[in-house]
């Protein structure tokens, strides 16, 4: 059977009426053994006093806790509408100080909790617009193309040129998704990454594969030197899509003829991936911005790319427990080093 919980003044009356009820059982008792009036009188006044301290002292703890529970609830109000941290309480009483103690741990946990849902929809918004400036391009010019077929008269040699644009932007569109899924799935914890220990060699090879008929097609000349016996603790695949990023970037940022040197070395703690290129280089002021996603410069806009390649790449190796750093000077190249723990 569940009891009924008592409110604080029907508490303070049972209280007394234990208290009256007691002190009448030991006056009656000591009447018992000494048959003296006065003992009624003792007993009385003894109940008088002790039901009087008892009110100032039930008085003097229902205004302390009436005024901590003010205090608590305007303290949780602030905590809610997101003000400033609750005061450390210095109340002797241990109970009050734990809860004090309790309330300041609480409200850092949301304040760190709210910073981390403002930060996630910050990131979210700029994701929608970066997205929507990305697709806004290849859309705008897809409508255009399918409006000119459907309401002009054209010859063979002009739809086929319309054909061909479509078909250019629609793999952009599809170039756009598919790295927008890698770099969800990669964020959002869907793909694991799954570290062995392989060789190098054969990453690279697969990295190298995805280049080199547009190297050939620029006449770059690309060059490789890497260790047949160098084994890494690493995620084979996805460390090759990673370099393939970087070998990309280095065919379209390299001018027909150029070169492009890849090599890769053994350090204490690091094994080191590098690309290096003659194409135009990077100015130093913004060798940081670059790996952001969807970060672009406007020098480089004919190229084809979304902005998004070395971003994956940097979030790919750093899952690993390494790191990219890129060397760079205007007009004489640019080196990207991809460093992976030996272990």
């Amino acid at each position: 059977m569940k009891c009924r919980p008592l409110s604080v003044r029907h508490l303070f009356y049972v209280n007394c009426i234990g208290l009256l009820f007691s002190m009448a059982t030991i006056t009656l008792i000591a009447f018992s053994f000494t048959l003296e009036g006065a003992v009624f009188i003792m007993g009385a006044a003894e109940a008088v006093c002790a039901l009087v301290w008892f009110f100032v002292l039930t008085q003097s703890l229902g205004k302390r806790l009436s005024r901590f529970a003010c205090e608590l609830c305007d303290t949780l109000d602030n905590m809610m509408d997101g003000g400033e941290a609750p005061e450390t309480s210095d109340n002797s009483e241990a109970l009050l100080a734990r809860i004090s103690h309790r309330l300041t741990r609480l409200y850092k946990i949301m304040q760190e909790n709210r910073r981390r849902v403002e930060e996630e929809r910050r990131e979210l918004q700029a994701l929608v617009s970066d997205i929507s400036h990305q697709v806004k391009t290849p859309v705008g010019n897809l409508k255009v193309a399918a409006d000119t077929l459907l309401t002009r008269t054209v010859t063979d040699a002009e739809r086929s040129g319309f054909i061909k644009g479509i078909r250019s932007q629609a793999d952009k569109l599809d170039f756009l998704v598919q790295a927008l899924v890698k770099t969800s799935r990669l964020e959002t914890g869907v793909i694991c990454l799954e570290k062995k220990t392989s060789p190098i060699y054969d990453t690279v090879a697969q990295a190298m594969s995805g280049i080199l008929y547009a190297a050939e097609k620029k006449q770059i000349a690309v060059s490789v030197t890497c260790p047949d016996g160098l084994m890494v603790s690493h995620d084979g695949k996805w460390t090759a899509e990673a370099l393939f990023n970087l070998l990309d970037n280095a065919v379209k940022y390299t001018p027909s003829g150029g070169r492009i040197t890849v090599t890769a070395e053994k350090g204490e703690m690091y094994a080191e991936i590098r690309v290096t290129d003659t194409g135009k280089g990077i100015p130093e002021n913004r060798q940081a911005a670059i790996f952001r996603r969807f970060y672009r410069e406007e020098a480089v806009h004919e190229q084809p790319g979304v902005g998004i390649g070395l971003y994956l790449a940097r979030e790919i190796i750093m899952r690993q427990g390494g790191y990219i750093k890129v060397v760079s000077q205007p007009g004489k190249g640019s080196s990207f080093s991809i460093l992976l723990p030996l272990r």
